[in-house]
């Protein structure tokens, strides 16, 4: 796994490939910037018409719900329709799940397209797993705005009947981060207190993630995202003590980062 977590990064290094968003209004800017220091193009829309040639240009396609505005009751579920119809992954970030009607509605017409990626808090992921009825769940306390009340190891069942509907990988992120396709769970830790205190760390690596997903399969491109921002984490948290200067030195970490050093991050896989 090392090897292929290592030969995506580079390939997105070379290839500069394109993954559209249809993103967070609070964190597009961190997005944008992320995806470009790994190696990727950014392009961000909210016109359904906009998302939907994106989706066709693209390698990959980027959803962040956290700031919803009523063109998006559209755009989102035409954009999960397009890379269904043109084989491409869709990375879904139900940040906010609960929070209201609409945000339940666009997350049912999202479902039969079967997003190959899901990236979330432990809380969002037991509650989208819940919302789309694929199996008995923990018992979770559900989302507290975009923060979650859950553990990560709470998630793990909730997440591989995620990642067995739509036959791609769920990542849950938290103090160790998992990643599973339903049938292996890798687990990796790192990073920094002080990506707490960034706002849209999390929307960022979705944005990583669907870059890395123009290169490699779901499971390899959401772990290589998550070793990728542990690795920046720490590295920035080795420079700069406080939050603005932290984000700086992170995307400069994340530009710097080559295969050999994402892939030299600790991890552990197993079967279950």
């Amino acid at each position: 796994m090392g090897s292929r977590i290592a030969e995506t990064v580079e390939r997105t290094k070379a290839a500069c490939p394109l993954a559209g968003s249809i993103t967070n209004a609070v964190t597009v800017n961190l997005v944008a910037n992320a995806q470009l220091a790994v190696g990727g193009s950014a392009a961000m829309v909210n016109f359904a018409d906009e998302a939907e040639g994106l989706v066709e240009i693209g390698g990959a396609f980027y959803v962040n719900m956290g700031t919803l505005v009523p063109v998006h009751a559209e755009s989102i579920p035409a954009a999960a329709r397009a890379a269904h119809k043109w084989g491409k992954a869709l990375v879904l970030d139900p940040v906010g799940i609960g929070l209201g009607g609409v945000r339940t509605r666009i997350l049912l017409d999202v479902k039969p397209f079967r997003p190959l990626i899901v990236r979330g808090n432990a809380s969002e992921v037991i509650a989208l797993s819940r919302l789309w009825g694929l199996e008995a769940v923990a018992e979770g306390s559900g989302p507290r705005g975009v923060d979650a009340v859950d553990g990560v190891e709470d998630a793990l069942s909730a997440a591989r009947a995620l990642a067995r509907f739509t036959g791609g990988a769920v990542a849950v992120s938290g103090a160790v981060d998992l990643v599973t396709d339903g049938s292996r769970v890798a687990r990796c830790s790192g990073g920094s207190p002080l990506m707490t205190k960034v706002t849209g760390m999390g929307c960022s690596l979705g944005g990583v993630v669907a870059v890395y997903a123009t290169q490699a399969d779901p499971f390899t491109a959401a772990l290589a995202g998550a070793l990728a921002y542990n690795r920046a984490g720490e590295r920035a948290a080795a420079i700069a003590y406080t939050p603005a200067s932290f984000q700086v030195a992170f995307i400069d970490e994340l530009y710097r980062a080559t295969g050999e050093d994402v892939a030299s991050q600790p991890f552990e896989i197993e079967e279950v």
